[in-house]
């Protein structure tokens, strides 16, 4: 009898959907994860700062908002920035945990939740004697232990859900912020003949933080043309609220109605909590057939030189010696 192949996909219905803090609890109207407090959302997120080699004890709470009892995989977890936007996400718990994650000890990994309910878990965090100083993001989240079924065809998905309350941990120590702007590209959309339509092109650009503090960043396009035109200014939307510590995240600005004709530069200026950097890219805007017949012309120059040459080379003295 021939086995369907069956894959398991985790998806995690974080906190991180809310970007600043201040919202409301971590949940997804089914569940609720929250630090304990003396109401739903009145704590929404973890605070804690620690020297390293001390451990710290606090009470993570998850709260069943359905009509049966639900059970839960609780587990700490370190937080990232995503490849694809920049948004918030945590590992799963099958995933290395390197930081927070691996410092969090909750009393009960495994936890049964009544209907209506609540149920309170205490939980310890150990922060290691040679943790680097600075912050370490990260999370407590409670896995749904249930499997829905997803997908198509030959290859049955199953899904997972998670909902998890973030953990801002600050170690003690020196503080360094450090940002960069690194790998600054143009890819330009050109018509053919100069005219027929609107042009456009894509930036694209790393944002670094190098240093060991989460940064709020804020980054400004700025393209000019020949004899220091503005050709585009603005501040850019497509920024992640939170950069956390040694995270790099490639990003994409797309600029419409770029020039068809003109040369040069764009520059990208990234600020946060007491950094300021840029990152620029120099650029030639032509049409494709004005391109195409420059550099033919180009060709046919290169071409006429080294004929000239060589007719000189020939007529030159002593060409005709021995005659």
């Amino acid at each position: 009898m021939r086995r369907t192949p069956y894959v398991l996909l985790l998806s995690t219905l974080l906190a991180v959907l809310g970007l600043a803090p201040g919202a409301r609890a971590a949940e997804n109207g089914e569940w609720a994860v929250y630090p304990a407090a003396a109401q739903l959302g009145s704590r929404p997120y973890f605070f804690l700062s620690a020297d390293p080699g001390t451990t710290l004890t606090d009470r993570v709470t998850v709260t069943n908002k359905t009509s049966a009892p639900l059970t839960f995989r609780l587990y700490g977890a370190d937080a990232y920035n995503t490849d694809r936007d920049g948004g918030l996400a945590v590992r799963t718990r099958h995933e290395k945990q390197t930081g927070a994650g691996a410092w969090i000890r909750p009393r009960q990994t495994r936890i049964t939740v009544p209907a209506r309910s609540a149920v309170t878990v205490p939980y310890t965090l150990t922060v290691p004697a040679d943790a680097d100083p600075g912050d370490h993001p990260g999370a407590l989240v409670a896995l749904d232990e249930r499997v829905s079924p997803g997908g198509r065809g030959a290859v049955a998905v199953g899904v997972q859900r998670a909902v998890a309350a973030r953990l801002y941990l600050r170690v003690g120590g020196p503080t360094v912020p450090a940002l960069a702007v690194e790998d600054v590209t143009l890819d330009q959309d050109r018509p053919l003949i100069p005219g027929t339509r609107g042009s456009t092109a894509v930036i694209a650009y790393t944002l670094h933080n190098r240093g060991n503090v989460t940064l709020h960043p804020k980054v400004a396009l700025r393209a000019e043309g020949l004899f220091g035109r503005t050709l585009l200014a603005r501040d850019l939307a497509k920024v992640p609220s939170e950069l956390l510590p040694r995270q790099k995240i490639r990003l994409t600005e797309r600029w419409t109605g770029s020039p068809q004709f003109d040369r040069g530069d764009i520059t990208l200026t990234a600020t946060a909590e007491d950094v300021r950097e840029t990152g620029s890219v120099s650029f030639l805007a032509l049409p494709w057939l004005a391109a195409t017949a420059l550099l033919a012309g180009g060709a046919a120059g290169v071409l006429g030189l080294r004929i000239r040459r060589r007719r000189t080379t020939r007529t030159g003295p002593g060409a005709h010696a021995g005659t």
